[in-house]
């Protein structure tokens, strides 16, 4: 018998207040929902890696605070959208009380609702696979249509807000530890964590 999940609710910023591989680990298997023109562009979290602050050399904090960074920097529970490679945007949450730095970024989602307009953003055809749509931090902001200039700062935790991530009682198994990848600082931390089955293969951006 299929087991009937609860209606989603919008994570709570107490969520967040923990260390960034308490949240990381915590956010597997949680909703990441952008609406979206009228329509709810939905992934949940499969994979995900921890970024501990001032103490980690692979950290967009580790510098210290800047204008770029600020969202980091608390309060918990805000979307931090970053520009790599000239190219794609990467999206995380900020965890930790206000003034400790501490993010997750979000490395992939198992698409949910939304799928079609989730191929058209990627430019993908109808019926694409999950790991081109959303196997990868670019490519699932671009699935969702997350950009820096619209999407850094928003409140997550917000009932009002057009992103946040959600809880539908879906609990995470089998859940696999690894380090970090795409990075060359810290490299060999375990701060990456992902369900059992999306494991081992590195995933684009």
């Amino acid at each position: 018998m299929t087991r009937t999940l609860p209606k989603p609710t919008v994570l709570p910023r107490s969520f967040y207040l923990s260390s960034p591989e308490v949240v990381a680990r915590a956010l597997l298997g949680k909703l990441l929902t952008h609406h979206r023109d009228g329509e709810r562009l939905t992934g949940r979290i499969t994979e995900v890696e921890a970024y501990l602050g001032l103490s980690d050399p692979a950290s967009h904090t580790f510098r210290g605070l800047t204008a770029y960074n600020s969202v980091l920097f608390g309060p918990p529970g805000f979307s931090y959208v970053y520009f790599i490679y000239g190219m794609y945007y990467c999206v995380n949450v900020s965890c930790l009380p206000d003034g400790e730095p501490g993010g997750v970024l979000i490395r992939a989602l198992e698409p949910v609702e939304g799928i079609e307009t989730m191929a058209r953003l990627r430019g993908l055809p109808s019926g694409a696979s999950p790991k081109l749509l959303t196997g990868g931090p670019g490519r699932l902001c671009q699935a969702l249509g997350i950009t820096r200039a619209t999407h850094n700062g928003l409140d997550v935790t917000s009932k009002k807000s057009v992103l946040q991530i959600l809880d539908d009682g879906y609990q995470a198994e089998d859940i696999e530890v690894t380090p970090r990848i795409g990075i060359s600082k810290a490299a060999d931390l375990p701060l990456r964590f992902l369900i059992g089955g999306v494991a081992a293969k590195r995933r684009p951006r």
